[in-house]
């Protein structure tokens, strides 16, 4: 029997943190402004969710839309407020103009981050080269999760990318958690389990209502079984 797969939720505040919690949401990534694709939340929302419940909570550092890190120095500011109340997960990722990891930007805030685990989020899915990117950043501290749908446009393309790279795990810079998400669904996860993947990530999934609706514990539960191979 494998284990027990991770089940990681985006959560906006803290009514979303309680449903995903009810549901059986193992992590939440916490993360505002969803018409950017996820940005950095305040400190005070952080600690609103973190008072509400006592799963793990990876908070977004992106100050802006796009994947470039912009001020390096600012995001590090943030993550220092984030880390004094008390965050100690994180999701982050940066690509120069040419498609390669931003190594300087990356390494600079991991170094701020000082052990803390952390997701290089889907940046990688728009690298140039995944593969080179993978081993650039695989001696980095924390780093412990790529999330990733194996293609820019979703799970339905990316689905051999991700199988390939499942199918590698344990090669150097291949070590990390593969958690899939981004065009996610249902149907795709007993051919993600055959393969070994063991986390994935809902956003949308989650809300049936869309975005303006909170989470829905029922939509998160549905997810749960579907993991735990009960339908």
């Amino acid at each position: 029997m494998s284990k027990r797969a991770v089940l990681e939720v985006i959560a906006l505040d803290a009514e979303d943190a309680v449903a995903a919690r009810a549901g059986g949401a193992d992590r939440l990534e916490l993360v505002t402004d969803m018409a950017a694709d996820g940005l950095t939340p305040s400190v005070g929302t952080f600690a609103e969710i973190r008072a509400a419940v006592d799963i793990s909570l990876r908070v977004m550092l992106r100050l802006r839309d796009g994947f470039a890190a912009g001020d390096v120095e600012e995001l590090v500011r943030v993550a220092e407020e984030l880390r004094g109340a008390g965050a100690d997960e994180f999701v982050l990722g940066f690509l120069d103009a040419d498609g390669g990891v931003d190594l300087a930007a990356v390494e600079r805030v991991a170094a701020e981050l000082d052990g803390c685990r952390w997701t290089f989020h889907r940046a990688i899915d728009r690298a140039a080269d995944r593969d080179a990117l993978r081993k650039q950043l695989a001696d980095l501290p924390g780093l412990d999760t790529y999330l990733t749908a194996g293609s820019a446009s979703g799970v339905d393309d990316g689905l051999p990318t991700l199988l390939t790279e499942a199918a590698r795990r344990g090669e150097p810079g291949y070590e990390q958690q593969l958690m899939v998400g981004g065009g996610l669904r249902l149907d795709h996860v007993p051919r993600l389990r055959a393969a070994g993947i063991d986390a994935f990530h809902i956003g949308g999934a989650a809300r049936p209502g869309g975005w303006t609706e909170p989470v829905s514990a029922s939509a998160v539960a549905e997810w749960r079984r579907a993991l735990d191979g009960g339908g």
